[in-house]
């Protein structure tokens, strides 16, 4: 079967490679000169299996002053006119009930901990694969009781709902903290405690993705990749796709995935599909690290603050952030500083801050934080779209799963939460 993947992120490429190694001939398509040069490029670096919880929960409703306000909050509303960031604004406030914030709590960590699962298999079988990668496990840190008392019943939610036997998550006080990551020691006065997850991964997503694209390639010589092409929509005929218009011309296949993180929503609307994606702009960081005794070991998230930090190899990787306010991916000075400043202070002596470089990404979230994956309405469409700035950590789970779908078998993970169908209703999508 030959199939077209469009675009190549980690989730396309990741897709496009389990697709190749069942056999199938794939035609992967993206609008960049190269491969995962959007989202993928130079993200959090953190492979959070475990650390799913949403943006949307309860605990946002206090918040929304200071995002609409503060040119310093970790998450900023930037108003537009624009009807689709409203309509998505909505539905994430819907999200934030309890009930759906912990239903989807529950479907992220079936299939957070299958991505764990296969990312394993997968470099036990490509042991080549050269990623910076990483299992030292991860620590979120909390500035406040209040918010630590929130994240210790989260950890208990979460323990009646993974069978996982690796799986364990520890609430540690501030002495704790310190004792398993003693590069956070300048911030003992400032943190209260914090969840550990010893079974947590970090890897270089970009790398990753050039890794598996190559493997890809070497599945077969009719697999190829067509760079530098822009897509500008699909071909209908009798409720089938039966090709996609491109600026490099009509393309044909049997089967057709749309993986193309925020502009899958343009594409998919001239169809009649209301995909709720929208754009969260992140910012990153990486710099090199200068004391390796004091740079992180551990992959460290600073809850309050909204920031994450990686060892990737030789470098440290700092990204945090999320501004609802376009599809512009330009750096924010502003929002850079934001970050170097939080570096700085947590990790002083780790890393030569004068030579950082600087990076911002469109992450295609929608308002609950469930991907939407599986088939479209339409034949021969199939859907893998949606992740949020959970891309990285999902991309393996949900590229296998719609690979079975794709050549007629069982998916590899339960997709129930996931489908499109029940979530699109004629004015958009549920909630949840």
């Amino acid at each position: 079967m030959h199939v077209i993947v469009l675009g190549a992120g980690v989730v396309g490429i990741a897709s496009a490679y389990y697709l190749a190694r069942d056999g199938h001939q794939v035609t992967l398509v993206d609008r960049n000169p190269g491969a995962a040069l959007e989202a993928s490029y130079a993200n959090g670096g953190q492979l959070s299996y475990s650390y799913v919880a949403p943006l949307a929960d309860p605990g946002v409703w206090p918040k929304l002053v200071p995002w609409l306000l503060s040119p310093t909050s970790p998450v900023r509303f930037r108003p537009r006119l624009d009807p689709q960031q409203w309509r998505w604004c909505l539905q994430f406030l819907a999200a934030c009930r309890g009930r759906c914030s912990a239903e989807t709590t529950r479907h992220l960590l079936r299939l957070g901990h299958a991505s764990r699962r296969l990312m394993h298999e997968l470099l036990s079988r490509e042991p080549g694969l050269d990623c910076a990668y990483a299992s030292s496990g991860k620590l979120v840190v909390y500035r406040d009781a209040a918010t630590l008392e929130s994240a210790r019943r989260q950890v208990e939610f979460q323990r009646g709902l993974v069978a996982d036997s690796h799986y364990r998550q520890e609430v540690l006080d501030s002495a704790r903290c310190i004792s398993i990551e003693p590069a956070l020691d300048g911030l003992r006065r400032q943190i209260v405690g914090g969840v550990h997850t010893p079974s947590e991964d970090s890897a270089d997503c970009y790398r990753f993705s050039i890794g598996l694209l190559a493997r890809m390639r070497a599945a077969g010589p009719e697999n190829r990749c067509l760079f530098d092409t822009s897509i500008q929509g699909l071909r209908v005929s009798q409720g089938e796709i039966i090709g996609v218009e491109t600026s490099a011309g009509l393309l044909e296949a049997d089967a057709y995935l749309l993986a193309s993180g925020c502009d899958s929503a343009r594409l998919a609307r001239p169809l009649g599909l209301a995909l709720p994606i929208y754009p969260l702009k992140g910012y990153s960081l990486t710099a090199p690290i200068s004391d390796p005794n004091a740079a992180p070991t551990l992959s460290v998230t600073d809850f309050q603050r909204k920031i994450v930090y990686a060892r990737l190899g030789g470098q440290l990787r700092v990204a945090g952030i999320a501004d609802i306010g376009g599809y512009s991916r330009a750096i924010a000075p502003r929002r850079l500083a934001t970050l170097l400043a939080e570096a700085r202070a947590a990790f002083p002596a780790a890393a030569n801050y004068e030579q950082l470089d600087g990076w911002a990404g469109l992450r295609p979230a929608t308002p609950s934080g469930r991907p939407i994956l599986g088939h479209s309405p339409y034949r021969k469409l199939w859907l893998n779209v949606g992740h949020g700035a959970l891309g990285f950590t999902l991309s393996l789970a949900s590229g296998r799963a719609l690979a079975d779908l794709i050549g007629g078998q069982s998916p590899c993970v339960s997709l129930d939460g996931f489908t499109l169908a029940g979530r699109l209703g004629k004015a958009g999508a549920s909630a949840c």
